[in-house]
């Protein structure tokens, strides 16, 4: 382990106790510093506490700077620090790939004004910063949102920070259909609130223009994406406000103290919220491809357990279960009438499929916490014999995570029934992954899947 992953998992042990059992520092902290050290002590203790409260400060400030190189917006989702109008056209990327995801016809992003840096929403509570509809127009330029006295269910959802699903909105008074986001055709729709905890700031509004309620796994993941954009947003927000602290000469160290109990419960929210995300996401993609059991789960696992019958590290082994976990990914934001098609799929369907794990690729690549497994799914359809997708590599130029996951990833299918067929028994699959050992498969990851299985 390197010094610096050692100071990175010192800092995640430590705990506000840190300079506890000090009363001195309390007293400093107090603001009545001055008074004890006039009256009560002498000139000389009295410099050797300033010394040992600016020495505390100094390593405090340490602490907070290598937090924030560790955790700074590159490793969170890229949401915020926009200055510019043109910059939140992220927004309406974002807004595309979770209409996409749902199989829904609209969504649309609102943010709390202390988020919206470079757009003037009129002192609204609520502003509109990204939608999935495309515009004639500048959106932005018509100031759309929500204030804090509306009687809107999605100021209903912002307060009460509770998810509304509502398949018939046509029976609800307090939807006022906005006429430029084309809400006059809304027929259902669901609203989640984007918040760490009671730190709310903003929601995801879903439409659709035919009475519809969003699938359980679908709508579990659009809590999960709401929360982590919540907990990533406030974390920013924290190490903006950190970054002042340390800047400051004459602040206090119990300030310090707080600031870092704060980011360092952010961090592990974050990261509980990620791991969340990974598991959500692989179960709608198993909803949308229509397995009958929770495929991307299973190959995830049977993933794990190859890499440790190969003697594989820890670390590897972690990046090449979540890797399992998506390797289907880009099959996410694809209709599930195109997975529900028994007959024969057209050129365009089957291309669709084809390209699927670009797609997902893509996806990864917008969130920057799993970029250590994007090498592992883009290359887990290459083949040993170097006629597969999509670089044609070959034998052990693929990455050994990628065989991994193929291996794990055919049997697993052919193991599991499916809307158009029945389960394959463990034997035959396990003689087709045999026969096509060195064509399709890495032979070493197949003698390990048998040597596993047949233990």
């Amino acid at each position: 382990m390197t010094d610096k992953e050692e100071l990175g998992a010192s800092l995640f042990s430590r705990s506000l106790d840190l300079m506890e059992n000090d009363p001195l520092e309390e007293i400093f902290a107090l603001n009545i510093g001055d008074f004890i050290s006039e009256y009560l002590i002498s000139e000389d203790l009295a410099n050797k506490i300033g010394k040992d409260v600016k020495d505390k400060t100094t390593k405090l400030k340490s602490q907070l700077k290598e937090l924030i190189s560790i955790y700074s917006l590159d490793n969170t989702l890229c949401v915020l620090g926009f200055n510019s109008q043109d910059e939140y056209v992220v927004y309406n990327s974002i807004a595309k790939t979770l209409a996409q995801i749902l199989d829904a016809d609209a969504c649309h992003i609102y943010l709390t004004d202390e988020f919206t840096h470079g757009l003037n929403f009129e002192n609204k509570l609520l502003g509109l910063v990204g939608s999935s509809i495309d515009f004639d127009e500048d959106i932005y330029a018509k100031k759309l949102g929500y204030a804090k006295d509306d009687k809107s269910i999605v100021v209903k959802a912002f307060n009460t920070l509770e998810k509304i699903q509502i398949k018939d909105i046509s029976n609800v008074e307090n939807f006022t259909p906005k006429y430029e986001l084309r809400e006059f055709d809304v027929k259902s729709l669901a609203v989640v609130p984007m918040h760490n905890n009671a730190h709310v700031v903003g929601i995801i509004v879903i439409e659709n223009y035919k009475e519809k309620m969003i699938k359980r796994a679908y709508m579990n993941l659009l809590e999960t994406i709401a929360r982590l954009f919540g907990t990533s947003m406030h974390l920013q927000k924290t190490i903006e406000e950190t970054e002042v602290l340390i800047n400051d000469e004459n602040v206090f160290a119990e300030d310090l103290q707080h600031k870092r109990a704060e980011l360092t419960a952010l961090i592990g929210d974050l990261g509980v919220q990620q791991q969340a995300f990974v598991e959500k996401l692989a179960k709608a993609v198993d909803e949308k491809g229509q397995y009958k059991v929770a495929h991307s789960q299973k190959t995830a696992e049977l993933s794990k357990k190859l890499c440790k019958q190969l003697g594989l590290n820890e670390k590897t082994t972690d990046l090449v279960y979540y890797a399992g976990l998506l390797q289907n990914i880009g099959k996410i934001t694809l209709p599930e009438s195109l997975f529900a098609n028994k007959g024969k799929l057209s050129k365009d369907e089957w291309e669709k499929l084809q390209n699927h794990p670009n797609v997902g690729v893509n996806l990864l690549m917008n969130i920057n916490f799993l970029s250590e497994v994007i090498p592992y799914i883009h290359y887990h359809k290459e083949r040993w014999d170097g006629k597969g997708e999509p670089e044609g590599l070959k034998g052990c130029s693929i990455p050994f995570g990628s065989r991994i996951i193929a291996v794990a990833d055919a049997y697993t299918a052919m193991t599991s029934e499916r809307s158009y067929r029945e389960a394959m028994d463990k034997e035959s699959a396990l003689n087709i992954l045999k026969e096509e050992a060195g064509i399709k498969w890495d032979p070493a990851v197949v003698n390990a899947l048998f040597d596993l299985l047949n233990k």
